[in-house]
């Protein structure tokens, strides 16, 4: 086995909006696609499981005390995940069944913050099948904040896969330089942002942190339709009055460590791409650029980073 070159997959997928169940089957199958085509590692979009808070900015998510939005939100916490009590086994045992890592967006309710509260999380599952990082997004965007709890840096890591260090941050977090420069001090060379799906915010961002850290660039998004808004959703005729016919357009990519297409943005396909990745190449390019090593400055400038989980108790029995 040459571990030098890891083969990736990007899952461009739509949820079962909403729907924690369904769509956690529809995860599982897609890990298994990526399985049968010998992937090492695979990617999914931001909050997929179980969806993108779309209604938020189709309903005036921001009107006080509206049981409309109490209600749509109470429906969105019910379906977020809850890794204490197992939601997540079985996309972990087709992780280990098919020896491939994950990076999964999803929507946590979180036990050690009282568990109702929801929190923007990216999983990473290694191929063993086990949970290694859940990174809480460290700050929603705009009308997320009216739904998504902001998260703490206990998930800013990053994890070998074959010669590569792998790590991730959640849509905007990619804009954030110093939560970028953290991955990059702990040595990561192959970079996962996810996102909902926008070309718009993948054709650019993805290959400067390419070409920023010299490493290799994943942005991997989602899909959503009107037609992919079940018929049980709760005040679905209001939420589709004034969606668009594609509220999330994917626009998946990967750019190489000189900054450059190995795979352009993709749009408008739910779709398993692949790609070879040669570590080799990460050596080449951090000859002339090294963010955290050759190029850096530590007794200038130095970041620190908080890593502990942040919860509002603690007990000493």
């Amino acid at each position: 086995m040459d571990h030098s070159v890891l083969k990736v997959a990007l899952a461009q997928i739509a949820p079962i909006w909403l729907d924690k169940s369904a769509t956690i089957d529809k995860v599982i199958q897609w890990i298994n696609k990526a399985g049968a085509e010998k992937a090492d590692l695979v990617t999914f979009g931001e909050a997929i499981l179980p969806g993108y808070p779309y209604w938020v900015s189709l309903t005036d998510g921001a009107q006080f005390n509206s049981k409309i939005q109490k209600e749509v939100h109470a429906h969105y916490v019910k379906n977020a995940i809850e890794i204490n009590k197992g939601d997540l086994d079985g996309i972990c045992k087709a992780a280990h069944s098919n020896n491939i890592a994950v990076y999964l967006g999803t929507i946590e309710r979180a036990p050690d913050r009282g568990n109702h509260s929801i929190y923007c999380s990216l999983i990473y599952i290694s191929q063993k099948g086990e949970i290694q990082s859940i990174h809480r997004k460290l700050q929603p965007t705009f009308e997320e904040r009216l739904t998504w709890a902001p998260g703490d840096g206990n998930g800013l890591q990053v994890h070998g896969l074959k010669t590569f260090t792998v790590g991730g941050l959640n849509c905007w977090e990619n804009w954030m330089p110093l939560s970028r420069t953290a991955l990059y001090a702990m040595g990561e060379n192959l970079h996962v942002a996810v996102w909902p799906g926008a070309k718009r915010n993948t054709e650019n961002l993805t290959r400067f942190i390419a070409e920023e850290s010299r490493s290799y660039s994943i942005g991997v998004s989602g899909l959503m339709r009107k037609s992919d808004f079940p018929d049980h959703t709760p005040h679905l005729e209001l939420i589709l009055e004034n969606a668009p016919e594609i509220l999330s357009d994917g626009g998946s990519c990967i750019a190489g460590p000189d900054g450059q297409w190995i795979l352009e943005p993709v749009c408008n396909q739910e779709i398993l791409l692949t790609a070879e990745l040669d570590f080799n190449r990460v050596l080449e390019e951090r000859q002339n650029f090294d963010p955290a090593g050759h190029y850096s400055r530590p007794d200038v400038t130095k970041l620190t980073v908080n890593r502990q989980r942040q919860s509002i108790i603690e007990i000493n029995d």
